[in-house]
């Protein structure tokens, strides 16, 4: 669901050293859960109820654009609600470049939180009103605070640990841990909301409009948002001490904003008007195998091989994200339109399916960080585990094949869903956790910022193009929707053998750095 865990327990870091950071008592300050930071606990809660607002929203999005307007939806074209998703996301994780750079240069990573926050639940509470206009200022005030938000509180959390301190892995285990119960637990209240048989019966007794029940959910969200922003700011002394706007000696680098803003200003456009004129997609997504041609065989010296590595991971990184990401819309739809929502009997709102990945992830991420301990220098290089989260989500997809030719005999099983989110889970261990941590370690000390800025682009990119796929999308024609799967499962499989026969090239692009000890705590 996110860039999750997969990380060392603390037993098996290096003993702390003395550190030269000049606030060592706060930073070792204990006081919290299980002698962590207190501040841990503040930003946990944030994060948690951040993450309830997005993923309860992204629940009902797709649903509510299709859903006819005598049901109380939009009515908008699939094809059309399609490019609306993939825009809003793409621009959720393109706006974190620009946010980080507010965060550093201007405002810090404590204010950019707060700020952050508080636009996003203006956001929510906007998309509850009942109107086309209210809808796409609510989408375009989210994801203009989930930019200043996103990377700024991950920086937070870094900033509560010294870099020796043994606490640090088990620290962002337990923050992401927060990350994944927000987005287990929303789907199932917003879903609840807004598609239950339930509650509409209970709103016409209260003597309200049943068809409102859409915009409940996205209130819920709002709620839900209201509720982690009173934590934060109720516990912000808990964490005064890191995060601090740089001091007033510190030159403000106002030029350096003019270009970033407008950079991803024009990135957005052109990413939108790609929508209308296909071959600007075409150009923007030729450049990264440009880059790795140019950095990894016309340019010798090693940061230029660093650079073609970090290039490779990132298409791979778009590809995946542009299936994985097809949760909130094609196989949302699935799951509405062709799948028995019921278990043992009992039926459930659609919606639901999409609190299953976040089921997995906390199930399997303990599973993982076991195992990468077992191998120890054992475990494979970094490409390699890129091509094994490829090779897991390629056979989602292949699973999709049958499931849609069965759709002709009616409705099926939720197991076929379950089982494809169970092997996206299992792709995203390996490659989500370790695409952070290994863009920090690749990344030339001089252009850490812009690597990580180009970090949240692959998955802002991946959104954009699960989107556009996801138009293709038919619940009519089980034919036309298994060839809809099999088309994307081959160009995966396709783009795996691709870079499992990269892998030895690949690590001699990364030099020394190719070893798979990750864990997924570094923020740019």
């Amino acid at each position: 669901m996110e860039n999750l865990t997969g990380k060392r327990p603390m037993s098996t870091l290096p003993r702390p050293t003395p550190d030269p950071t000049p606030h060592i008592p706060e930073v070792m300050h204990t006081g919290g859960i299980g002698g962590h930071p207190k501040g841990l606990s503040n930003l946990f809660f944030a994060e948690m109820w951040e993450r309830f607002s997005y993923y309860g929203m992204r629940a009902l999005l797709m649903l509510f654009m299709v859903a006819p307007v005598a049901m109380g939806g939009l009515g908008f074209e699939q094809k059309h609600a399609a490019q609306v998703y993939g825009n809003y996301t793409m621009a959720s994780y393109m706006m974190c470049i620009l946010g980080g750079f507010i965060a550093d240069n201007f405002i810090g990573a404590r204010r950019a939180v707060l700020v952050g926050g508080f636009i996003i639940t203006a956001g929510h509470y906007t998309l509850a009103l009942n109107s086309v206009w209210s809808f796409y200022t609510g989408l375009i005030l989210v994801a203009l605070g989930t930019g200043l938000l996103k990377p700024s509180i991950s920086t937070l959390v870094g900033g509560l640990y010294s870099t020796k301190d043994q606490r640090r892995d088990a620290g962002f285990s337990l923050f992401y841990m927060g990350i994944n119960i927000g987005a287990f637990a929303a789907p199932l209240v917003t879903g609840w909301l807004a598609q239950s048989e339930e509650f509409r019966a209970q709103l016409i007794q209260w003597g309200l409009d049943p068809l409102h029940a859409w915009h409940w959910g996205f209130g819920s969200a709002g709620v839900g948002m209201t509720f982690g922003m009173w934590v934060y700011v109720r516990r912000i002394n808990w964490i005064k001490h890191i995060g601090d706007a740089p001091s007033a000696a510190h030159r403000r680098p106002w030029l350096k904003l003019c270009f970033v803003f407008l950079g991803t200003a024009l990135l957005l456009t052109l990413m939108i008007l790609s929508d209308t004129y296909t071959w600007i997609a075409y150009l923007i997504y030729a450049l990264p195998p440009l880059a790795v041609i140019y950095f990894g065989l016309f340019r010798q010296d090693e940061e230029s091989r660093r650079i073609a590595a970090i290039f490779v991971f990132f298409i791979a990184a778009v590809l995946f994200w542009a299936v994985f990401e097809q949760a909130g819309s094609s196989l949302t739809l699935f799951a509405d339109e062709l799948t028995r929502n019921e278990i043992w009997g009992k039926a459930f709102p659609s919606a639901w399916f999409q609190s299953v990945n976040s089921l997995f992830v906390m199930a399997l991420a303990p599973v993982f960080a076991w195992l990468w301990i077992k191998f120890g220098t054992r475990q494979p290089s970094v490409p390699f585990k890129f091509a094994l989260g490829l090779v897991f989500l390629g056979l989602s997809f292949l699973l999709m094949v049958p499931a849609s030719q069965f759709t002709a005999a009616g409705k099926v099983s939720p197991w076929w869903l379950i089982a494809v989110y169970f092997l996206q889970t299992l792709g995203e261990m390996c490659l989500s956790p370790v695409g952070l941590s290994t863009m920090t370690k690749l990344a030339p000390e001089r252009l850490t910022g812009l690597i990580m800025g180009i970090w949240f682009l692959a998955t802002s990119l991946g959104n954009k193009l699960a989107g556009d796929l996801a138009g293709d999308f038919s619940s009519k024609d089980p034919a036309a929707l298994s060839h809809f799967f099999s088309i994307q499962a081959m160009i995966v499989g396709g783009m795996t053998l691709l870079l499992f026969a990269l892998v030895p090239w690949v690590k001699k692009l990364m030099g020394p750095h190719h070893h798979g000890h990750e864990a997924a705590h570094h923020h740019g």
